[in-house]
């Protein structure tokens, strides 16, 4: 029977089931019609019938085949034809393997420049800490953005904005689930920066890391990242983060009062072994040659963290 365009296509043969079960190609193309044939019928057999009982019955002979009558040809056996895979086809789109990203090791000074590292021309991964208002992303987009090789710059807070249905607000205060997307956001900002480094590509983070937690604030960007992200705190004055804070519209723009409280937790770097900026009075241009100042000391002498 013929199948109409759009209708259900047979059913899949069931074990025991044959293709001649319901359904054979000579069933489908008839051939020349025999008088006293009925459709669908084998035709008659031609000639004396064999004798013997047929190939693969209880009891047939299983020795080897009776040689062919002189000036017969064998009948032709016919093998399916095993063709060799053809070869691959060269890629066309330009893939490139990449190395896999691995913990960043502390970035090493070339022999010829010991003693005067260039952060400019090295590798880095560098965390840029500081609160809302202090110049953080400002800073680390102008620094990336005038490196000698090549750098990325990863921000937590839009990584943590890719978000959109259930986003947790941080206006609306810190809970259990704001605090699970941001963990989640810092260790998507982990496997980036160390994917980056490991095809070099240098990286700049920028967090407002708390001192006071670090579990979840740099222990955590330490354990994602790898021993040799190199940390610089980003501290001027409350007076300009106020300033800069009522500059920022949607969620990013924190009240006053928050404001204050995150800087005051700030204070707590001073004394912790990390280098410190007070970019109070500097423009940001003047901010990332401090900064690169400051990694080349860091180069030299990692700080304990």
């Amino acid at each position: 029977m013929q199948h109409a365009v759009g209708s259900p296509l047979p059913p899949p043969h069931q074990p025991g089931h044959g293709p001649a079960a319901g359904w054979s190609p000579a069933a489908q193309h008839p051939g020349p019609h025999h008088p006293g044939a009925h459709p669908g019928s084998a035709p008659a057999p031609q000639g004396p019938a064999p004798v013997g009982p047929p190939p693969g019955f209880a009891g047939a002979p299983t020795g080897p085949p009776a040689p062919h009558p002189p000036g017969h040809a064998p009948a032709p056996h016919h093998t399916v034809p095993h063709h060799a895979p053809p070869p691959p086809t060269p890629d066309t789109t330009g893939h490139v393997q990449l190395p896999p990203g691995g913990p960043v090791p502390m970035p090493s000074v070339p022999p010829a420049t010991a003693g005067t590292p260039d952060p400019t021309s090295t590798t880095l991964a560098v965390l840029l800490i500081g609160p809302a208002g202090a110049g953080k992303t400002s800073v680390a987009k102008y620094w990336a953005d005038h490196r000698r090789v090549p750098t990325a710059h990863i921000s937590l807070d839009d990584v943590r904005e890719w978000v959109r249905s259930g986003f947790a607000d941080p206006q609306s205060g810190w809970n259990d689930h704001s605090e699970a997307q941001y963990r989640l956001a810092r260790r998507t900002c982990g496997f980036a920066a160390r994917n980056f480094l490991a095809n070099n590509i240098s990286c700049i983070l920028d967090d407002a890391v708390f001192p006071d937690r670090p579990v979840v604030g740099l222990g955590g960007w330490k354990r994602h990242v790898g021993p040799g992200l190199l940390p610089v705190v980003l501290l001027p004055g409350l007076e300009i983060v106020l300033e800069r804070n009522a500059e920022r519209s949607g969620n990013r723009r924190l009240t006053d009062e928050e404001v204050a409280r995150i800087h005051g937790r700030m204070a707590g770097w001073y004394g912790s072994g990390l280098p410190i900026i007070d970019n109070s009075q500097l423009d940001v241009p003047q901010t990332a040659r401090v900064l690169d100042d400051v990694l080349a000391r860091s180069i030299a002498s990692p700080p304990q963290w």
